[in-house]
C-alpha cells in the first residue's frame, strides 16, 4: 500500500471560504506554483467538478493527467486519478475544521503520489511534500488576501461609476447652458426684428 504525506496549516477565514477557493478549480494556476493549466471536464448534480484535467510541474514530478473528485462534505474533498502520462496514484484530500468558532479554519491536506517510473521512495516523499506545502501556504495566502483585492476592486468600480456620472452632469449642464444661451439669442434676433419692422418715421415735408 503506497504511503501518504500530510500536513496542516490554521488559515485565517471560515470554511466555506476556504472551500470556495479550493473549488475554484479555473483559477488554480493564479494561486498554486505547481498548477500550469487546469479544466473542469465535467460536473456533478450540484454543478460542482466532477473530473478536472491538470498540467502539474512539481520538481521531479511533471504531468498531465485527470482527477475525479468526491465532495464528501462541505468541509471536506477527496480525489482519486483517472488517466495520467506518468502517474499511477495521485490520491489526495483536502479537511477543513473551523476553529474560534469558525472564524478560522484548520486545513489538513494529505497526498498519496505514485509513479509509472523508477523512482526512489525518498524522492517521491519528497516531491509530495513540496506539493503540499506549496498548495497550502498559496492556500492561505489566496483565502487571506481576497477581501483586500475586493475591497480594491469594489472601490475602483465606484470610482469609475462616479467619473461617469460626473461626466454625464458636466455633458448635461454643457447641454443646458447651450441651450439658454441660444434662447437668448434667439429672443434677442426676435427683439431686434421687431423693432426693424416698426411703423417707418415720417420724413420731413419739403
Amino acid at each position: 500500500m503506497a504511503e501518504h504525506t500530510r500536513s496542516s496549516i490554521t488559515i485565517e477565514a471560515a470554511p466555506a471560504e476556504v472551500m470556495g477557493v479550493i473549488a475554484d478549480f479555473g483559477r488554480y494556476p493564479e494561486w498554486t506554483g505547481e498548477v500550469k493549466e487546469a479544466e473542469v471536464l465535467s460536473t456533478d448534480g450540484s454543478g460542482r467538478a466532477a473530473q478536472v484535467r491538470l498540467l502539474l510541474d512539481a520538481g521531479a514530478i511533471k504531468d498531465d493527467h485527470t482527477l475525479a473528485y468526491e465532495w464528501i462534505s462541505e468541509n471536506e474533498v477527496r480525489w482519486s486519478l483517472v488517466k495520467s502520462q506518468m502517474l499511477r496514484t495521485l490520491d489526495g484530500s483536502y479537511s477543513l475544521v473551523p476553529v474560534d468558532g469558525g472564524a478560522r479554519t484548520e486545513v489538513t491536506y494529505q497526498l498519496t503520489v505514485d509513479v509509472k517510473i523508477p523512482m526512489l521512495g525518498m524522492i517521491k516523499r519528497k516531491a509530495e511534500k513540496v506539493i503540499i506545502d506549496r498548495a497550502l501556504a498559496g492556500l492561505k495566502k489566496r483565502v487571506e488576501t481576497m477581501p483586500e483585492a475586493a475591497d480594491e476592486g469594489e472601490a475602483e468600480a465606484e470610482a469609475e461609476d462616479a467619473d461617469v456620472d460626473e461626466a454625464a452632469d458636466a455633458e448635461q449642464a454643457g447641454a443646458g447652458k447651450g441651450a439658454a444661451s441660444k434662447g437668448r439669442a434667439g429672443k434677442g434676433g426676435s427683439t431686434r426684428a421687431a423693432v426693424g419692422d416698426g411703423p417707418a418715421k415720417p420724413g420731413k415735408s419739403a
